[in-house]
């Protein structure tokens, strides 16, 4: 399927479209006795582009670089369900590996789609291992693979696991690690839509509550942040959809690109890509996220009647935006807590 640039989002667009705001929360005070040498770090997210679903998935990725490009943070990282790892993506992934010289992936369930495997995500993407860890600004990014196969609780549908090895590897990784950690999957680690073994890892986690200072996911395609036992898991939006399955069938865009395109008839789009930069200020023990807001393209999920994937719910969870939560240590204004043992459809 042959992936069309639109170039309708210039950096100066952008900004004036959308909105930025500031999300800042406290280091859990466990984890501060960690900041040994650790400088202030800024990294850019985007998480879901689904290039191969969408007709503007580089113009959404050139946004987010353009963005960056002025802000300059000290890594750029894509949170998976990003591009097949396929020739005719070669593009999108040089556009994505070339913009700095600091790049993370994380594998997506998407990734895999039409037969690719995750070895093909590690030697096109330029990936050390499909999970892996990367020292930035003296903070440690443990990135997981979320899509292993075996799960004793699999009932269906795509993997969401985290195997034996890769368990035993990430207790060995927090155990050994003298930095400041920051753990990074595609599917959320609590939650709807968490790993099977989401209860184990966020054992193995708390374990390590010392030097653990957040969690980071995408894969829901909505705003949301949770605590477990005082350590912050936040979900960043997706870049560029909502997905509403096939009972929720509608068209957005003209008919030559839903023609063109015909996975996008089960997404309600977002009409501005959506992303944002996490920075840690070590001095001041703080977490802060841009905020980005959109809006619908079409009809929202709550014109069409949406009321599928409970517990996520109209207006709150489910969003064009990236949220300006209001929060502050001692006093944390949770918003869109979601069910913890929830599964739900393809996103």
């Amino acid at each position: 399927m042959e992936q069309r640039s639109n170039n309708k989002w210039s950096r100066r667009a952008f900004i004036g479209n959308t909105m930025t705001a500031c999300l800042s929360l406290a280091v859990p005070v466990f984890a501060r006795g960690a900041f040994v040498n650790t400088r202030k770090l800024s990294v850019g997210l985007i998480t879901d582009l689904h290039h191969d679903v969408m007709h503007d998935g580089v113009a959404r990725l050139q946004a987010f670089l353009d963005a960056a490009g002025k802000s300059r943070p000290d890594a750029l990282m894509q949170l998976g369900d990003f591009a097949y790892p396929a020739e005719k993506n070669k593009n999108i992934i040089d556009l994505f590996n070339q913009s700095h010289p600091t790049r993370l992936h994380v594998i997506g369930n998407h990734d895999t789609d039409s037969g690719f495997t995750h070895k093909q995500c590690v030697e096109v993407w330029g990936m050390p291992a499909p999970y892996y860890t990367k020292v930035v600004n003296g903070f440690r990014f443990i990135i997981l693979n979320g899509n292993e196969k075996g799960s004793p609780a699999h009932k269906g549908g795509y993997p969401a696991y985290i195997g034996p090895a890769q368990t035993a590897w990430l207790k060995q990784q927090l155990e050994e690690t003298s930095e400041p950690v920051i753990v990074v999957c595609h599917q959320p680690l609590v939650g709807y839509l968490a790993v099977d073994n989401a209860t184990e890892i966020q054992d193995i986690i708390t374990a390590a509550s010392h030097r653990v200072v957040m969690i980071i996911n995408g894969h829901t395609h909505v705003d949301n942040l949770q605590y477990v036992n005082d350590i912050p898991y936040l979900t960043i939006n997706s870049a560029s959809y909502f997905w509403v399955g096939q009972n929720f069938m509608h068209e957005s865009y003209s008919p030559e690109i839903h023609k063109n395109y015909p996975w996008i008839s089960r997404t309600c789009p977002y009409k501005d890509p959506l992303f944002t930069t996490l920075t840690i200020d070590p001095k001041k023990y703080t977490i802060t996220i841009i905020a980005k807001k959109s809006e619908w393209v079409g009809k929202s999920p709550e014109a069409l009647g949406f009321n599928e994937q409970q517990p996520l719910r109209l207006g709150q969870d489910i969003v064009p935006f990236i949220r300006d939560y209001k929060l502050t240590e001692g006093k944390r204004l949770k918003s869109g807590m979601l069910g913890a043992n929830a599964r739900g459809t393809k996103l």
